[in-house]
């Protein structure tokens, strides 16, 4: 009787260690599917300085696009976490649509080929950034599950396990990558 005792408390000290051993895992997975997002998305701020300046050499005088493109990148840049991260990206995304919107008035900068090279590279960037954060969401939304379903949600509950974020736009315009197509 007392194995049969044992061997049930050993089942399932072993089952508790292997929920908890995926949490683990999808926890950590969760924050390098993070890390990658944030890589790809100051990858795209360091392109927006190089943007503003090539639309400056043939738009000088429009200076309040500029300084809203640089305000809102700084926003994005200093923000921290999915929910705080997702608010400042659809400010900047809103920006860089009106920086291309500025630029569809001059002919000459579409022709550029600095600023063509650059526009690829943020049609590039854009769907880097799209990949990391599907990723990410898809960690997070098996991570959640865990937390709450049952049993695992007791382990998650005992153990300190919480759900996270969703790196998630607020707006369904901002939803759409910036319009970087300038054929004619």
């Amino acid at each position: 009787m007392t194995w049969i005792v044992l061997a049930l408390l050993a089942g399932a000290a072993a089952f508790v260690v292997s929920l908890y051993n995926a949490l683990v895992r999808l926890r950590n997975a969760s924050e390098s599917a993070w890390s990658d997002v944030d890589v790809q998305l100051k990858r795209r701020y360091e392109l927006v300085p190089n943007l503003v300046e090539t639309v400056k050499g043939y738009a000088s005088h429009e200076k309040s696009t500029f300084e809203q493109v640089v305000r809102a990148r700084t926003q994005a840049m200093a923000a921290s976490g999915p929910e705080a991260k997702s608010a400042a990206e659809g400010g900047l995304t809103a920006t860089l649509r009106s920086l291309f919107a500025l630029a569809e008035a001059y002919p000459e900068l579409k022709a550029n080929q600095n600023f063509l090279s650059l526009q690829a590279e943020l049609s590039s960037l854009e769907d880097a950034i799209q990949n990391a954060r599907r990723y990410y969401n898809a960690v997070v939304r098996d991570l959640n599950t865990r937390c709450e379903a049952f049993p695992s949600n007791l382990v998650a509950n005992g153990f300190g396990f919480t759900k996270k974020a969703y790196f998630e736009l607020d707006d369904a315009a901002e939803r759409k990558a910036p319009q970087v197509s300038f054929a004619s």
